[in-house]
């Protein structure tokens, strides 16, 4: 097995709606693998004990806590799309931004033609640039 660092996402039973939400809204996206907890346990059955999906070509790996904890995501840590046109930055941006909470709205800030930064939905922090 080669050895590899990839981005980790942790929901607590929301992994799958948030990583189909990111495959569906990120060019070069697609599920690799994903498993479930059974009856089992010790997570709700059909929630997610471990996932692969390849988002905007970077491997990602997700996953359903079944404990619960005392934080979600920070903004400190966040995934950066690199967009090619007004258009996908507008939907991309738009799509992740949509029932989450802006933290920079699109806009020209000098480092980059447009740029934004949310927290989606889920939680996760994104920063998307148009270059």
């Amino acid at each position: 097995m080669n050895q590899a660092v990839a981005p980790f996402l942790m929901f607590e039973g929301a992994a799958e709606e948030a990583v189909t939400f990111y495959m569906a809204t990120i060019p070069n996206s697609r599920l690799v693998e994903i498993r479930r907890y059974g009856p089992e346990g010790p997570g709700k059955e059909g929630t997610v004990i471990l996932g692969r999906a390849i988002i905007g070509g970077m491997e990602v790996l997700f996953s359903d806590s079944f404990v619960r904890h005392q934080f979600t995501f920070t903004p400190s840590i966040s995934l950066f799309v690199t967009c090619e046109t007004d258009e996908e930055i507008e939907r991309v941006l738009g799509a992740l931004g949509e029932g989450g909470q802006t933290l920079m709205p699109l806009g020209e800030y000098g480092f980059s033609r447009r740029f934004g930064w949310v927290n989606d939905r889920f939680g996760v922090s994104w920063q998307v640039n148009l270059p």
